[in-house]
């Protein structure tokens, strides 16, 4: 079983947003998905509401992480998808201990990046591999990134922070998605935001498959995805 874990300590950073589109590319592949919506908030499950349907399914208001997962774990699933709340929190630790790997959404900001720091400590404390998503980015230009996200993506490399070479342009289609209880691919497959959201997904999914092999007997390290 797959755990990923979307954390991060800046609120609007896009955890919900894109754990609720990711998780549903992995529920269409047939694969028995479950989310655990462990914010406060509530977004996640608010999505899970207006789709009106158990695929994938989710976990709501869960007390005691770890053992959600193991759960998780016994009923079968393939993937679990942990939407974190923006706090640094025994809960945060503990989520990051059960993951195979921790996705750090972060927006090309100045205070957005600073507030990674702490998600990126935890994930190296507890060993576990982990990858920065620069979310919420301005349009390309002739396929060019904009000046603050190849700002960002330098700043980050500097620090030796494994970063997605792709990004999720900040699109009204992403919204709109999760609006009508759908994600991006269902929403309009043909569309940019379903393009970058699959680009994300195909990443990911290398990403999990070369942990599970480099470290099916330790405890792994840092994954770029």
């Amino acid at each position: 079983m797959n755990v990923l874990v979307f954390a991060s300590r800046k609120g609007g950073s896009g955890k919900s947003t894109l754990t609720a589109h990711l998780a549903a590319h992995a529920a269409k592949s047939n694969s028995p998905t479950l989310l655990i919506d462990a914010d406060p908030q509530g977004s996640l499950t608010l999505w899970h509401q207006i789709r009106g349907e158990e695929n994938p399914s989710i976990k709501k208001g869960v007390r005691g992480i770890a053992e959600a997962v193991k759960a998780a774990k016994r009923e079968g699933y393939e993937w679990v998808f942990i939407d974190t709340p923006p706090t640094k929190s025994s809960a945060i630790v503990e989520a990051i201990g059960s993951a195979t790997m921790v996705v750090i959404p972060s927006r090309p900001s100045v205070f957005d990046l600073a507030a990674v720091q702490d998600t990126i400590a935890i994930s190296r404390e507890q060993r576990k591999p982990y990858a920065v998503i620069l979310n919420a980015a301005p349009a390309k230009r002739n396929d060019a990134e904009s000046a603050v996200v190849a700002d960002a993506r330098g700043a980050l490399s500097q620090l030796r922070v494994p970063v997605w070479s792709g990004q999720i342009t900040n699109r009204a289609e992403l919204s709109l998605a999760l609006a009508y209880g759908e994600a991006s691919n269902e929403f309009d497959a043909e569309s940019a935001a379903a393009e970058e959201i699959s680009n994300l997904w195909k990443a990911i999914e290398r990403s999990v498959k070369a942990i599970n092999g480099a470290y099916k007997n330790s405890r792994g390290g840092r994954a770029a995805a």
